[in-house]
């Protein structure tokens, strides 16, 4: 199977398993768009080609919020995409606080593919947050937000400079709208 095929397979896969589920955001968007927007910014704004990790990008949260297995990943994409997945899902068996501060300890021993996947999923959370925010989510909630994602990126520095840029500016247009303090 060619990379183009592999590429829209793993499209298709996601929107599968994403069916009917929706972003918290106002707009309460298709969920699908999420994963479609980081294996955009992965390829368009970080230049990565690397099909693993585009793949990684449009299923990297098909095991952590749909019934998905890492073994049926395996099948359909193989190990190294899978493997990837695998290092940015979070065990949703742990309080959230702890998954919050795992992601951050964890950022700095990610492989460069699972960096990428994450920066270019913090990119897009951030940006939800700042400009298509849930309707329940007040300034300080927001702000939390943004700041703890600052420090989940602060470990995946050095794997995507153009990426880290990306994210940089909505660190910036954040800290002018909410006044960041954890800066």
């Amino acid at each position: 199977m060619n990379t183009l095929n592999k590429l829209l397979q793993a499209a298709r896969f996601a929107a599968e398993r994403h069916a009917g589920q929706l972003r918290k955001g106002a707009h309460a968007e298709p969920y699908i768009n999420h994963p479609l927007e980081v294996a955009n910014l992965i390829a368009n704004v970080g230049k990565i080609d690397d099909i693993e990790i585009l793949m990684a990008g449009l299923l990297h949260d098909t095991i952590e919020d749909t019934a998905t297995t890492s073994e049926e990943l395996i099948k359909h994409f193989g190990v190294t995409a899978n493997g990837y997945v695998l290092e940015v899902t979070d065990d949703k068996r742990l309080p959230k606080a702890r998954r919050k501060e795992l992601q951050i300890e964890h950022a700095p021993h990610m492989s460069r593919g699972a960096k990428i996947v994450k920066l270019a999923d913090k990119i897009s959370n951030c940006r939800d947050v700042l400009e298509n925010p849930a309707v329940d989510w007040d300034t300080t909630r927001r702000r939390e937000y943004i700041e703890w994602g600052s420090n989940v990126v602060a470990g995946l520095r050095g794997a995507n400079e153009d990426l880290e840029a990306q994210f940089d500016v909505i660190v910036e247009r954040a800290t002018l709208e909410f006044g960041l303090v954890g800066e």
